[in-house]
Protein backbone atom coordinates (compact mmCIF):
# COMPACT_ATOMS: atom_id res chain seq x y z
CA UNK A 1 0.00 0.00 0.00
CA UNK A 2 1.18 2.99 -1.05
CA UNK A 3 1.94 5.67 2.03
CA UNK A 4 -0.45 8.29 2.62
CA UNK A 5 0.95 11.97 1.62
CA UNK A 6 0.95 14.92 3.65
CA UNK A 7 0.02 18.66 2.93
CA UNK A 8 0.84 22.32 4.49
CA UNK A 9 -1.54 24.94 3.79
CA UNK A 10 -0.61 28.23 5.33
CA UNK A 11 -3.14 30.65 5.80
CA UNK A 12 -5.68 28.35 6.31
CA UNK A 13 -8.40 29.48 8.41
CA UNK A 14 -10.65 30.78 6.04
CA UNK A 15 -11.09 31.49 2.19
CA UNK A 16 -8.93 30.39 -0.55
CA UNK A 17 -7.15 28.04 2.46
CA UNK A 18 -9.86 26.84 4.21
CA UNK A 19 -11.32 25.27 0.85
CA UNK A 20 -8.09 23.97 -0.03
CA UNK A 21 -7.86 21.45 3.31
CA UNK A 22 -10.97 20.37 2.60
CA UNK A 23 -10.01 19.99 -1.01
CA UNK A 24 -6.60 17.36 -0.11
CA UNK A 25 -8.96 16.10 2.93
CA UNK A 26 -11.35 14.54 -0.04
CA UNK A 27 -8.05 13.36 -1.61
CA UNK A 28 -6.56 11.40 1.45
CA UNK A 29 -3.57 13.73 2.18
CA UNK A 30 -2.83 14.06 6.25
CA UNK A 31 -3.02 18.10 7.21
CA UNK A 32 -1.12 20.64 8.22
CA UNK A 33 -2.29 23.91 8.92
CA UNK A 34 -1.61 27.40 9.69
CA UNK A 35 -3.09 30.48 10.64
CA UNK A 36 -1.91 33.81 12.68
CA UNK A 37 -4.51 34.31 14.66
CA UNK A 38 -7.88 32.25 14.16
CA UNK A 39 -7.22 28.68 16.02
CA UNK A 40 -10.99 28.19 16.32
CA UNK A 41 -11.53 28.77 12.94
CA UNK A 42 -8.51 25.80 12.44
CA UNK A 43 -9.74 23.67 15.13
CA UNK A 44 -13.38 23.23 13.66
CA UNK A 45 -11.56 22.54 10.55
CA UNK A 46 -9.62 19.57 11.96
CA UNK A 47 -13.46 18.15 13.62
CA UNK A 48 -14.62 18.42 10.25
CA UNK A 49 -11.92 16.57 7.72
CA UNK A 50 -10.81 14.25 10.96
CA UNK A 51 -14.37 12.74 10.30
CA UNK A 52 -13.01 12.37 6.80
CA UNK A 53 -11.81 9.05 5.95
CA UNK A 54 -9.23 7.80 3.17
CA UNK A 55 -9.30 5.11 1.62
CA UNK A 56 -6.46 2.58 1.91
CA UNK A 57 -6.53 0.80 -1.29
CA UNK A 58 -6.70 2.85 -3.98
CA UNK A 59 -10.67 3.18 -4.03
CA UNK A 60 -12.61 6.61 -4.80
CA UNK A 61 -12.91 8.26 -1.78
CA UNK A 62 -16.19 8.84 -0.02
CA UNK A 63 -16.40 11.11 2.59
CA UNK A 64 -19.98 10.57 4.01
CA UNK A 65 -18.65 6.77 4.45
CA UNK A 66 -18.47 5.95 8.49
CA UNK A 67 -17.45 2.64 7.99
CA UNK A 68 -14.85 1.97 10.85
CA UNK A 69 -12.92 -0.82 8.46
CA UNK A 70 -9.85 -0.37 9.23
CA UNK A 71 -8.46 -2.46 6.13
CA UNK A 72 -10.47 0.02 3.65
CA UNK A 73 -10.59 3.10 5.46
CA UNK A 74 -7.91 5.31 6.89
CA UNK A 75 -8.61 8.21 8.71
CA UNK A 76 -7.05 11.75 7.98
CA UNK A 77 -4.89 13.36 10.17
CA UNK A 78 -4.97 17.13 11.10
CA UNK A 79 -2.51 19.02 13.00
CA UNK A 80 -2.92 22.94 13.47
CA UNK A 81 -0.46 25.45 14.36
CA UNK A 82 -0.85 29.35 15.27
CA UNK A 83 2.60 30.23 13.37
CA UNK A 84 3.29 34.11 12.05
CA UNK A 85 4.28 32.79 8.39
CA UNK A 86 6.70 36.06 8.35
CA UNK A 87 8.19 35.38 11.20
CA UNK A 88 11.70 33.09 10.43
CA UNK A 89 12.00 31.53 13.84
CA UNK A 90 8.23 30.73 14.02
CA UNK A 91 8.19 28.47 10.85
CA UNK A 92 11.75 27.12 11.78
CA UNK A 93 9.35 26.06 14.86
CA UNK A 94 6.67 24.47 13.21
CA UNK A 95 8.63 22.32 10.46
CA UNK A 96 10.25 21.15 13.66
CA UNK A 97 6.94 19.09 14.17
CA UNK A 98 6.66 18.27 11.08
CA UNK A 99 8.48 15.24 10.24
CA UNK A 100 7.65 14.85 6.78
CA UNK A 101 5.90 16.93 3.69
CA UNK A 102 5.00 16.23 0.36
CA UNK A 103 2.88 19.54 -0.74
CA UNK A 104 3.40 22.75 0.42
CA UNK A 105 1.00 25.43 -0.39
CA UNK A 106 1.78 29.03 0.53
CA UNK A 107 -1.38 30.30 0.85
CA UNK A 108 -0.98 32.96 3.44
CA UNK A 109 -0.97 36.28 1.86
CA UNK A 110 -2.58 40.21 3.03
CA UNK A 111 -3.33 43.29 1.30
CA UNK A 112 -3.36 46.68 1.59
CA UNK A 113 -5.27 49.34 -0.08
CA UNK A 114 -4.59 52.57 -0.62
CA UNK A 115 -2.06 55.10 -1.85
CA UNK A 116 1.47 54.20 -1.53
CA UNK A 117 2.25 57.94 -0.03
CA UNK A 118 -0.04 56.73 2.75
CA UNK A 119 1.47 53.88 3.91
CA UNK A 120 3.63 53.36 6.73
CA UNK A 121 6.74 51.67 6.79
CA UNK A 122 5.40 48.77 9.47
CA UNK A 123 2.33 47.99 6.75
CA UNK A 124 4.84 48.02 4.23
CA UNK A 125 6.66 45.26 6.07
CA UNK A 126 3.80 43.84 7.16
CA UNK A 127 2.77 43.06 3.71
CA UNK A 128 5.84 41.74 2.29
CA UNK A 129 7.08 39.38 5.49
CA UNK A 130 3.48 38.06 5.18
CA UNK A 131 3.68 37.54 1.45
CA UNK A 132 7.02 36.97 -0.01
CA UNK A 133 9.70 36.34 3.24
CA UNK A 134 6.85 33.67 4.15
CA UNK A 135 8.42 31.90 0.69
CA UNK A 136 11.33 31.57 1.49
CA UNK A 137 11.36 30.41 5.38
CA UNK A 138 9.21 27.81 4.55
CA UNK A 139 11.14 26.55 1.19
CA UNK A 140 14.32 26.81 3.49
CA UNK A 141 13.06 24.78 6.37
CA UNK A 142 10.54 22.40 4.21
CA UNK A 143 13.07 21.47 1.08
CA UNK A 144 15.22 19.36 2.86
CA UNK A 145 11.96 17.62 4.06
CA UNK A 146 11.55 17.34 0.40
CA UNK A 147 15.09 15.97 -0.63
CA UNK A 148 14.83 13.20 1.58
CA UNK A 149 11.98 11.57 -0.44
CA UNK A 150 13.61 13.14 -3.90
CA UNK A 151 10.38 14.78 -4.30
CA UNK A 152 7.85 17.29 -3.84
CA UNK A 153 5.29 19.71 -4.71
CA UNK A 154 5.28 23.49 -3.55
CA UNK A 155 2.26 25.08 -4.98
CA UNK A 156 2.14 29.10 -4.72
CA UNK A 157 -1.14 31.57 -4.35
CA UNK A 158 -0.26 34.40 -6.39
CA UNK A 159 -2.45 37.27 -7.87
CA UNK A 160 -3.07 38.62 -11.67
CA UNK A 161 -1.85 41.83 -10.15
CA UNK A 162 1.40 40.49 -9.58
CA UNK A 163 1.51 40.47 -13.97
CA UNK A 164 -0.34 43.95 -14.12
CA UNK A 165 -0.64 45.83 -10.85
CA UNK A 166 -2.89 47.47 -9.45
CA UNK A 167 -3.63 50.57 -8.30
CA UNK A 168 -3.84 51.29 -5.06
CA UNK A 169 -2.31 48.10 -4.15
CA UNK A 170 1.06 48.77 -5.00
CA UNK A 171 2.86 46.40 -1.94
CA UNK A 172 0.30 43.65 -2.73
CA UNK A 173 0.86 43.75 -6.46
CA UNK A 174 4.74 44.07 -5.73
CA UNK A 175 4.77 40.98 -3.34
CA UNK A 176 2.59 38.83 -5.81
CA UNK A 177 4.83 40.21 -8.47
CA UNK A 178 8.17 38.91 -6.75
CA UNK A 179 6.29 35.50 -5.85
CA UNK A 180 6.30 34.84 -9.30
CA UNK A 181 9.68 34.97 -10.03
CA UNK A 182 10.38 33.34 -6.77
CA UNK A 183 8.82 30.41 -8.30
CA UNK A 184 10.34 30.34 -11.75
CA UNK A 185 14.00 30.82 -10.15
CA UNK A 186 13.16 28.44 -7.12
CA UNK A 187 11.18 25.93 -9.61
CA UNK A 188 14.71 26.01 -12.34
CA UNK A 189 16.74 25.07 -8.77
CA UNK A 190 14.65 22.40 -7.57
CA UNK A 191 14.18 20.70 -11.05
CA UNK A 192 17.21 18.41 -10.81
CA UNK A 193 15.69 17.57 -7.34
CA UNK A 194 12.98 16.62 -8.78
CA UNK A 195 10.94 18.86 -6.80
CA UNK A 196 8.09 20.97 -8.61
CA UNK A 197 7.18 24.49 -8.05
CA UNK A 198 4.44 26.35 -9.47
CA UNK A 199 2.09 29.20 -8.35
CA UNK A 200 -2.05 30.06 -9.23
CA UNK A 201 -2.27 33.52 -10.29
CA UNK A 202 -6.29 34.23 -9.29
CA UNK A 203 -8.21 36.73 -10.53
CA UNK A 204 -10.86 37.80 -8.73
CA UNK A 205 -11.78 35.20 -6.21
CA UNK A 206 -15.03 35.45 -3.35
CA UNK A 207 -13.21 36.05 -0.39
CA UNK A 208 -13.05 38.58 2.63
CA UNK A 209 -9.92 40.16 1.16
CA UNK A 210 -12.40 41.55 -1.62
CA UNK A 211 -14.97 42.48 0.33
CA UNK A 212 -14.03 45.85 0.72
CA UNK A 213 -15.91 46.42 -2.46
CA UNK A 214 -19.25 47.63 -2.78
CA UNK A 215 -22.16 46.28 -4.68
CA UNK A 216 -21.09 48.87 -7.87
CA UNK A 217 -17.59 48.11 -7.91
CA UNK A 218 -18.37 44.51 -7.85
CA UNK A 219 -21.37 44.92 -10.73
CA UNK A 220 -17.97 46.81 -12.84
CA UNK A 221 -16.08 44.25 -12.18
CA UNK A 222 -17.86 41.26 -13.08
CA UNK A 223 -18.71 43.22 -16.17
CA UNK A 224 -15.13 43.01 -17.34
CA UNK A 225 -14.79 39.45 -16.78
CA UNK A 226 -15.39 37.14 -19.96
CA UNK A 227 -16.98 34.40 -17.34
CA UNK A 228 -19.34 36.45 -16.08
CA UNK A 229 -19.10 35.79 -12.74
CA UNK A 230 -16.27 36.18 -9.75
CA UNK A 231 -14.31 32.68 -8.96
CA UNK A 232 -15.15 30.87 -6.04
CA UNK A 233 -12.38 29.68 -3.43
CA UNK A 234 -13.55 25.70 -4.38
CA UNK A 235 -12.15 26.24 -7.83
CA UNK A 236 -9.18 27.40 -6.83
CA UNK A 237 -8.62 24.37 -4.36
CA UNK A 238 -9.60 22.02 -6.94
CA UNK A 239 -6.60 23.70 -9.31
CA UNK A 240 -4.07 23.18 -6.27
CA UNK A 241 -5.29 19.21 -6.28
CA UNK A 242 -4.39 18.95 -10.25
CA UNK A 243 -0.97 20.85 -9.83
CA UNK A 244 -0.39 18.58 -6.93
CA UNK A 245 -0.96 15.73 -9.23
CA UNK A 246 0.76 16.95 -12.28
CA UNK A 247 3.03 15.71 -14.17
CA UNK A 248 6.47 16.26 -12.85
CA UNK A 249 7.65 17.50 -16.18
CA UNK A 250 5.70 20.51 -15.16
CA UNK A 251 7.38 23.16 -13.06
CA UNK A 252 8.12 26.85 -12.73
CA UNK A 253 4.31 27.55 -14.02
CA UNK A 254 2.29 30.74 -13.38
CA UNK A 255 -0.84 29.20 -14.20
CA UNK A 256 -3.90 32.23 -14.54
CA UNK A 257 -7.04 31.37 -12.56
CA UNK A 258 -9.30 34.30 -13.70
CA UNK A 259 -12.18 33.51 -16.06
CA UNK A 260 -10.44 34.94 -19.11
CA UNK A 261 -10.58 38.58 -16.81
CA UNK A 262 -6.83 39.52 -17.38
CA UNK A 263 -5.41 36.74 -18.80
Amino acid sequence: MQAKKSVLITGASRGIGKAIAYEFAKQGYDLYLTCKNNIPLLEQIKSDVEKTKSPAKNLPLNIESTTDDPKIFTPIHCHIFQCDMGSMKEVEQLFSSIPSIDVIVNNAGISHVGLLTDMTEEEWQNVMSTNIDSLFYTSKYGVPKMLQKHQGKIINISSVWGNVGASMEVAYSASKGAMNSFTKALAKELAPSNIQVNAISCGFINTDMNSCFSAEDLQSIIEEIPANRVGEPEEVAKLCILLAQAPEYLTGQIITLDGGWIS
